[in-house]
């Protein structure tokens, strides 16, 4: 079994990719997690990054062939925020989640431990960045939705019954 699981910043994709890979005893790749540590080697935020990967495509390159090579893997799950536009051939379930923007920066703030002005400023650089990259790199529009299996806003669920809704959808599809 292959899932990926996409979305935005702060709307529960990585917490619902654990809890998935936990509860169906699955791999967890997180293609952020790859992004994070060429910050780190470059010296950069995050943010930072997202503006340098606009004019240097050899970073998402980067990112997407080692989240393509996971993908090819069983029993995996993989948390991506664009990844179900890259890796949707090889996988058998594409789950999109995403909430309300202002409640995916303070949940950013929150979980970051920084103040919701920078969230703010660092998620709407990164979104703006990803969706311009997507397109110009790729020919993707990530506001198409279309390739989704499931689509869930959390903004009125709890992440505990967002997974309850993922299990049963991922239960019925084995």
């Amino acid at each position: 079994m292959r899932i990926v699981i996409s979305g935005p910043p702060g709307s529960g994709k990585t917490t619902q990719a654990r809890l998935v890979a936990e509860h169906f005893g699955l791999k967890y790749f997180s293609s952020g997690r790859i992004f994070r540590e060429i910050a780190l080697r470059r010296g950069v935020g995050v943010d930072e990054l997202s503006l340098i990967a606009s004019r240097d495509p050899s970073i998402d390159i980067e990112v997407d062939r080692r989240t393509y090579e996971v993908a090819r893997e069983d029993n995996i799950v993989i948390d991506a925020h664009l990844g179900a536009w890259i890796v949707g051939d090889l996988v058998d379930i594409r789950v999109y989640v995403t909430a309300p923007f202002t409640l995916r920066v303070l949940r950013i703030a929150a979980r970051d431990n920084i103040p919701v002005e920078r969230a703010f400023r660092e998620t709407l650089v990164r979104e703006m960045s990803q969706k311009k990259r997507f397109m110009e790199f790729y020919g993707i529009d990530i506001s198409d939705l279309s390739i989704f299996d499931v689509i869930i806003n959390t903004k009125n669920i709890d992440a505990r019954r967002v997974f309850e809704i993922l299990k049963k959808t991922i239960e019925s599809s084995v």
